[in-house]
């Protein structure tokens, strides 16, 4: 199938095509996003945090189309991270921290070899483990250089979140099943979780207390937050928001 000129997907260039990358005017940077398969309540789907590391990834790439400067492309989506927290619920498939950090430094490297510098690493799972492997292969390049971490878990973007997302108490709530409404609709189980009860869950803190999986953190149902209250709506600003704060990030790659 011929990819055209205005793909957004890395994959689906032709080797020639991706010569003419390398030799144009505008700067190519990839994005890798990055998540994880595990349970995010009994009414969103396992994959969650591949599915809204992708449409960040895909959306962003859609909004530079037309950049003078910078030609952003989707890489395949790393679907597999450290899931340890929600291990009590079928459906969870976990990594250890070494492997993840391993697999995504050789695949940022190969690239970097192949002359493609400028990598966004876009992750959209937030357990603790799961983040330090990431920033690790930042570190692995040098930190705030051509690889860098599209981190939320950082004060300075999860501030320009949802307050949900920065209290904490967000795993499968309405920020998740907001983004999820608004990107895949049809994959969320709107009986299910029209009854789901709010749950106040401080994540950060509990890790921090040492609680180490989901059932110690009083997450019987693999979930806290609010997600009866998501709407589509509240997904569509939110994207808009992380698809301006990842333009600024792939723009300071090319000013780099």
């Amino acid at each position: 199938m011929d990819a055209g000129p205005a793909t957004i997907e890395f994959s689906e260039l032709t080797t020639i095509e991706t010569d003419g990358l390398l030799s144009g005017d505008r700067v190519p940077v990839l994005l890798l996003p990055v998540g994880t398969v595990e349970p995010h309540g009994p009414h969103a789907p396992l994959g969650t945090d591949v599915l809204l590391a992708s449409e960040v990834c895909e959306r962003t790439a859609r909004a530079l189309a037309d950049d003078e400067t910078v030609r952003a492309l989707v890489l395949p989506v790393i679907p597999y991270g450290v899931t340890r927290y929600a291990a009590a619920f079928r459906g969870a498939v976990s990594v250890s921290a070494d492997t993840l950090t391993a697999f995504v430094v050789e695949a940022c490297r190969s690239l970097v070899e192949d002359g493609f510098r400028q990598i966004a690493i876009v992750n959209c799972h937030f357990e603790r483990e799961h983040v330090m492997a990431l920033r690790a292969v930042e570190a692995e390049f040098g930190g705030g250089g051509g690889v860098r971490l599209f981190d939320l878990t950082r004060r300075a973007l999860a501030s320009r979140l949802t307050d949900e997302f920065r209290r904490g108490s967000c795993h499968a709530g309405s920020y998740e099943t907001s983004l999820v409404l608004s990107s895949r609709p049809e994959l969320i189980d709107v009986e299910a979780v029209t009854g789901l009860p709010a749950l106040e869950v401080n994540m950060p803190a509990e890790m921090q207390s040492g609680r180490t999986d989901f059932i110690a953190m009083g997450m019987q149902h693999a979930y806290c937050g609010d997600p009866a209250a998501a709407t589509a709506a509240e997904g569509d600003e939110t994207y808009a928001v992380l698809v301006g704060m990842l333009s600024e990030l792939v723009r300071s790659l090319v000013d780099e």
